[in-house]
């Protein structure tokens, strides 16, 4: 029996897995280091004041909205570590440079697109590295992320045709397998190497390209 390619993508639970106390006490040290150095940056300058008073309020922001568990079930590996970078940065030049030049070149303007990827390792930890690493490619933006279907619905712009369509959805696919690669679980690498691991996926309908 084949599945209706237009039939949104069966909800399933996020594959989280569940967290020990050394797991939660690395979480809380990872999230108040992280916020404190949020704060530094935003102040501008590297002081004691700056460094305690964002130490208190990443404590005190964490007690009152506890931020939900994210937890790290895989381990970093260095090589694929060092070609996703090398990926992720030749990926940003040739980015921007087809967003400048669709900002400057004569014509209509670029047709874009809203495309649902089912990322094939649903764990809350894969969807945002995913969609931030996704987000800070020029010329693509995410909308929105569901957890239950670990989808990722990408705003991109310009798509010509369906093929394009095909071609960028595969594209976020082979940049989570890089991430998976680079930081994920064994399980969680078979998952992203298995042709059958792929969840569906929903049709997207470039803007005036017909359906």
């Amino acid at each position: 029996m084949t599945s209706d390619p237009m039939s949104p993508p069966k909800p399933v639970a996020p594959t989280n897995p569940p967290l020990t106390r050394t797991a939660l006490r690395r979480n809380r040290i990872v999230a108040v280091t992280g916020l404190t150095g949020v704060w530094v940056l935003l102040w501008g300058t590297l002081s004691w004041a700056n460094l305690i008073s964002g130490l208190v309020l990443s404590v005190v922001l964490l007690a009152v909205f506890p931020l939900p568990p994210v937890t790290f079930a895989g381990r970093i590996r260095p090589v694929p570590l060092a070609r996703f970078w090398v990926r992720f940065l030749r990926d940003l030049v040739v980015a921007s440079a087809q967003i400048a030049w669709l900002a400057v070149r004569i014509g209509k303007p670029p047709l874009s697109a809203i495309i649902a990827v089912p990322l094939r390792v649903n764990t809350d930890l894969n969807l945002t590295l995913t969609a931030e690493a996704l987000s800070l490619v020029p010329g693509s933006l995410i909308i929105e992320a569901d957890r239950t279907t670990g989808t990722l619905y990408v705003h991109v712009i310009g798509v010509r045709s369906r093929e394009e369509v095909e071609r960028f959805r595969q594209g976020v696919l082979d940049l989570e397998a890089r991430i998976v690669a680079a930081i994920g679980s064994p399980d969680e690498l078979r998952r992203v190497t298995q042709p059958h691991a792929a969840g569906p996926s929903e049709p997207a309908h470039p803007e005036g390209v017909p359906r």
